[in-house]
């Protein structure tokens, strides 16, 4: 499977030497197993024809869906016109949901920064039944915004007190999304953090957002999803 990584963000530069780009994170979570094409969104680059890939995910960003940017509204306009499987994170989640008209705002609960736990509420067939059958994930989080209105044809299987559309399936195109971040290994989660304290977040805010991530993850999990996803949707 080819798989097209449009590539809406990239990590802070100092933190780019030790931990790459997000187009490279996504390659570490799926694996060697796929070809990828890497599509720099910001710059303006998108595919000419969605055929030239079998799939597509979009990554996170720094922007903000309702954020004046030359690069959004065209972007919107491919995941439209996509006649492909499309798979997004954390902004890609969002601006999914806007595409195909939801709505995100800034969210009045601040910043979800760290590990956070989900209760999915309707396992599907490309979710596997866990250990024990465990219906919650836990995966990295970093996000101020939040989608608040579930586009029509969608539907949310999975989220939290904090985060209710925590996971979108899209029963009318071969679509889903996620606000949580599986691609974070909890080394970048902790990097990330830390590059951010006392500017986005408090000292209470970081240091226990990077307890949390000493914990086991899901992230494994949630990629072998994405993978089950593709595989038949594609």
């Amino acid at each position: 499977m080819k798989i097209g990584l449009l590539e809406t963000g990239e990590p802070p530069q100092p933190l780019q030497p030790a931990f790459g780009r997000y187009a490279a994170m996504f390659q570490d979570l799926l694996g060697p197993g796929h070809d990828y094409a890497v599509y720099d969104v910001q710059a303006g680059v998108l595919p000419a024809d969605p055929a030239e890939c079998d799939a597509y995910i979009v990554t996170g960003s720094s922007a903000g869906v309702y954020d004046d940017l030359p690069w959004i509204e065209p972007l919107k306009a491919f995941l439209v016109a996509a006649d492909r499987p499309l798979v997004g994170v954390c902004f890609g989640h969002q601006v999914m949901a806007e595409a195909f008209g939801g709505k995100v705002v800034k969210s009045d609960k601040g910043w979800g920064v760290g590990l956070h736990r989900y209760e999915v509420a309707e396992r599907q067939p490309w979710m596997d039944p866990g250990p024990d059958g465990a219906a919650t994930v836990a995966v990295p989080a970093s996000h101020q915004d939040q989608v608040i209105v579930v586009p029509p044809g969608a539907r949310a299987v999975a989220g939290s007190a904090f985060t209710p559309a925590g996971i979108l399936v899209y029963d009318d195109r071969p679509a889903i999304s996620m606000q949580f971040h599986p691609e974070f290994d909890p080394a970048y989660a902790r990097a990330l953090i830390e590059a951010r304290r006392g500017s986005r977040f408090t000292d209470a805010q970081a240091d226990a957002a990077i307890a949390s991530l000493g914990q086991a993850d899901d992230r494994t999990r949630v990629g072998a999803w994405i993978e089950a996803f593709l595989a038949g949707a594609a």
